[in-house]
């Protein structure tokens, strides 16, 4: 079992002695935890290491999931989207089921707790039963411009909690309540994030078929169009007039309306080009992530749009640059300049890895700064700080 002290030598000086603090000041109080899952990005991956280490710090800390249909899982999933701006209709019919099932789930789950924590939309509605203590929504979403219609069903349950907690300041949207400010982290002993010795890297390349004749850019997220992953082909094509590179494009297939032409268009650029590999990798294949990851030169991560995807911060922590696109919580974890760079086009991200492989000493020492700003910025260790003393200012 992960405790805390396998920490010490990863996190930045003095964090675990913070933390040991501000747990003393909580200690006891039970804390309860509630999503749509516990499989996936987001929130998920967080509490999976946060909830231990919150139990190991003398906190009754406890992780519950809301039950539902697949009605019901359609319906949180439109409304995610259309908070995080996009258009999704959303018909009275539905929002009322999606109520009635956390109706039911309120009578199957224990929420006498001192905090409850919603996370995103699945549990949301909740909160209209409350009994007792303090609660909390965690918006992991950007909601500074959501669909109104999203908006106007969500923010009158959002403000019968007592706070509210956002990924970045300019995702707040006024919901009536106290809002802090806790970014995603990543736990640096988790299977996607652990050191991993160079013949095991390249036996997980090996066996999904990335040669290692040569430097490869690495592309991961869902294919889809937000994210862009044809951005990432068309910048390659810029740079390959000038340098020998295989890009790698890995993301797990999405199901959404265009996403199966999206990946006929990258397999048919795959057949023209055998230096573009595409892969099929689902969300939780967190060994061979880790690799990719590891066996880069570079990442590039260009989405047209994204709340706050940890993407680049996973592959800095690996100590690779990353070219990322300005947008979301993107910016705000490169440093431009110093642990990779922020570009606004296919030609500008393109311009950026030419300079990096033109100039490869660059490429170790923005990887050395990239890993030492994660490890001061994204790691579990902070994010449990920072719930430590939300949980102590909502309940003091």
């Amino acid at each position: 079992m992960i405790t805390l002290d396998d920490y010490r030598e990863l996190a930045p000086p003095g964090a675990l002695d913070l933390i040991a603090r501000l747990a003393g000041l909580v200690r006891g109080r039970r804390v309860l935890h509630l999503t749509g899952g516990r499989l996936g990005r987001g929130p998920a991956e967080a509490l999976r290491a946060a909830v231990p280490l919150l139990g190991e710090l003398g906190l009754d800390a406890s992780w519950e999931i809301t039950g539902g249909d697949a009605a019901y899982h359609a319906t949180a999933g439109a409304l995610r989207a259309a908070l995080a701006g996009g258009e999704r209709l959303v018909t009275d019919e539905a929002l009322e089921h999606y109520l009635a099932m956390n109706r039911v789930n309120a009578t199957k789950l224990r929420l006498d707790a001192d905090v409850v924590v919603l996370h995103d939309v699945q549990p949301l509605s909740l909160v209209t039963g409350r009994a007792s203590g303090r609660w909390v929504w965690h918006c992991h979403l950007d909601c500074a411009a959501p669909q109104q219609r999203a908006w106007s069903f969500v923010r009158p349950l959002a403000s019968r909690c007592d706070a509210a907690v956002f990924s970045l300041p300019s995702f707040v949207n006024r919901v009536g309540v106290p809002a802090f400010v806790i970014a995603p982290s990543l736990d640096p002993l988790s299977e996607k994030h652990r050191a991993m010795p160079p013949h095991e890297i390249a036996a997980v390349l090996e066996t999904l078929g990335v040669g290692q004749d040569k430097p490869f850019l690495l592309s991961s997220g869902a294919f889809t169009g937000d994210q862009d992953p044809l951005g990432a082909v068309n910048a390659y094509r810029l740079v390959k007039k000038h340098h020998d590179v295989r890009l790698v494009l890995a993301g797990a297939a999405a199901d959404e309306e265009g996403a199966a032409s999206l990946l006929a268009d990258l397999r048919e650029a795959a057949r023209a080009d055998p230096d573009i590999v595409v892969l099929e990798v689902p969300d939780d294949a967190y060994r061979q992530i880790n690799a990719l990851q590891r066996g880069s030169t570079l990442v590039v991560h260009k989405p047209l749009r994204e709340a706050f995807g940890l993407a680049p911060a996973e592959a800095m922590w690996k100590g690779k640059p990353v070219v990322g696109s300005a947008t979301g919580g993107l910016a705000q974890q490169i440093i431009d300049g110093a642990t990779g760079y922020v570009v606004r086009s296919v030609e500008g991200a393109a311009f950026r890895i030419r300079h990096l492989l033109s100039n490869r000493e660059l490429i170790p020492r923005m990887g050395a700064a990239a890993r030492e700003h994660a490890r001061r910025t994204f790691l579990i260790t902070r994010e449990v700080t920072e719930s430590l003393a939300l949980v102590a200012r909502v309940t003091r």
